[in-house]
């Protein structure tokens, strides 16, 4: 299943209206490009085949940021684009919706650090390469996910504060 298989569901319709409304109301952002790709980024991680889909040259799913960088620079063109957005994507997901899952090193801040600098970073260098495909996000959505890495991850926290409080719909959706 796509992330357009989830279209219209409602795992779509929650997340898309916690992430407008955490934006809109509480953080003062009005984005529309930024807000439906932070929505699409929390439905599309829902399914774990998602979260690592990116494999190496062995066929083998690459499980650390580290091994997924190492993969982007022997890519070119599109597929490089689309390693580094994955690399934001992926960075974003767990250091904004689950940081503490990344203070479980004997460095506590370091491998948060590490997420939010690669994360930056992959964004950054993913807006710099054009796409050749129609349906590719725009480069200055992914350069604003790199200037606002920090907002985004700030309000994915918020977003996640919400869903746990939520006694109805929240877990009833994502369970």
């Amino acid at each position: 299943m796509s992330e357009e298989d989830f279209s219209g569901l409602p795992v779509e319709r929650y997340f898309s209206g916690l992430t407008e409304n955490t934006f809109h109301t509480h953080l003062g952002v009005v984005d529309p490009p930024l807000i439906e790709y932070l929505s699409r980024l929390l439905v599309s991680f829902v399914r774990n085949d998602v979260v690592h889909r990116i494999r190496g040259i062995s066929g083998r799913p690459l499980m650390s940021v580290p091994e997924m960088v190492a993969e982007a620079s022997a890519r070119l063109g599109d597929a490089k684009r689309e390693l580094h957005q994955h690399i934001g994507d992926f960075t974003l997901f767990w250091a904004g919706v689950y940081p503490e899952a990344l203070r479980r090193s004997e460095d506590e801040s370091g491998q948060f650090e590490s997420y939010r600098n690669y994360g930056i970073r992959s964004y950054k260098i993913a807006s710099s390469i054009c796409s050749s495909q129609d349906d590719a996000v725009s480069s200055s959505t992914l350069e604003n996910l790199s200037d606002r890495y920090d907002l985004c991850c700030y309000g994915l926290r918020e977003i996640r504060r919400q869903w746990e409080s939520d006694d109805s719909d929240g877990p009833l959706l994502l369970g």
